[in-house]
């Protein structure tokens, strides 16, 4: 039977290369929704909305009658913490009161969420995290989404999963929040400056542990999730499988580069990028690369906070292999095949 997912935020990097495998498995009719719509293609059709908005929402989407799976990975950002809840809240609510009435064959709700359930972004938090842990001091987005999941699904035939990946890892041209896009072209541009690679992160955060989460193998767990039977209304911590130090793997990166590595310096990269524009500007030119603006190139606000990490993070994710997925991706060998992707794509140089 032809399966129609709906994925919500289709150009972030999580919603592009789990649009990219639902193409490569066949059987999926696909529909990307975001705020800036794309571009038609094959299974894959596009509707540009404002989730903000739940009438245009319902407007919108009125035509998803088919649908049988939504994977829900939007996010909007916001200044304060706090101010998270309400927005990112309201977005998927949009989203379900739009298409649950209409869509009679639905079938399952997937809903994309992070450490942050955690308390991995406030400090130290108790590791390996567990799906079972308690939760911290409200507010958190990700857990009033996750609550209002399992209120709405009580009494339904449709099942839901929630995945909660590290930092994810991918190639997804104007969503710079990428660590791997970040790492690219900050050791592009110093390469370009004829300086050393730097750890640009706080003292502790070079020996710390941390894992992270390959957008393929993501894009992988979460269609498993939605189909599997041990899956059914349940959270998944899902993680590449290793764990690394920064202290070991920089080095390795910067030899990708042909980049000689100097010692750790703490710098905020929000500042000292703020003026290589131009820098990047030359370097599209020097070496013919696909015109792409700096700002949507990588985000060092974001590559801040990850380097900001003096503190281990890290999860338990035996839960996943417990329930029958069993995919694992080598951190090292990840970054190696995202760098040359981006090479070979000429994103960078």
């Amino acid at each position: 039977m032809q399966r129609t997912a709906v994925v919500v935020g289709a150009r972030g990097v999580i919603g592009g290369n789990l649009i990219a495998h639902l193409e490569r498995e066949g059987n999926w009719s696909v529909v990307g929704v975001s705020r800036r719509g794309g571009r038609d293609a094959g299974a894959v059709r596009h509707i540009a909305v404002d989730l903000l908005d739940g009438a245009a929402t319902r407007e919108q989407l009125a035509g998803l009658t088919d649908a049988t799976h939504i994977f829900y990975a939007a996010y909007q950002d916001r200044a304060r913490w706090a101010d998270l809840v309400a927005p990112n809240l309201a977005m998927l609510e949009n989203v379900v009161d739009a298409i649950e009435p209409i869509a009679p064959r639905l079938a399952h709700i997937s809903l994309m969420q992070g450490y942050k359930v955690y308390g991995a972004h406030l400090g130290p938090f108790a590791t390996p995290a567990r799906e079972d842990d308690a939760p911290h001091m409200p507010p958190e987005f990700n857990v009033d989404q996750q609550r209002f999941l399992e209120r709405r699904q009580g009494g339904a035939t449709w099942t839901w999963s929630a995945l909660r990946p590290s930092v994810v890892a991918g190639v997804a041209l104007g969503n710079p929040m990428n660590l791997a896009m970040v790492i690219a072209v900050y050791a592009s541009i110093s390469k370009e400056l004829g300086i050393p690679l730097r750890f640009p992160g706080k003292p502790g955060a070079y020996s710390s542990l941390l894992e992270m989460t390959d957008a393929d193998l993501l894009a992988k767990a979460t269609t498993w999730a939605a189909s599997s039977e041990a899956a059914r209304n349940q959270a998944f911590n899902i993680t590449n499988g290793d764990m690394f130090r920064w202290s070991a793997l920089w080095p390795r990166i910067a030899a990708f580069f042909d980049l000689e590595v100097a010692p750790p310096l703490p710098l905020s990269l929000t500042e000292v990028m703020a003026d290589k524009a131009e820098v990047w500007a030359a370097m599209v030119r020097r070496h013919g690369l696909v015109p792409t603006p700096y700002d949507e190139v990588a985000s060092w606000p974001f590559g801040d906070f990850v380097f900001g990490w003096d503190y281990d993070v890290i999860a338990d994710s035996s839960k996943v292999r417990r329930a029958g997925f069993h995919e694992y991706v080598e951190t090292e060998a990840m970054f190696t095949r995202i760098f040359q992707d981006l090479r070979d794509r000429r994103i960078i140089p």
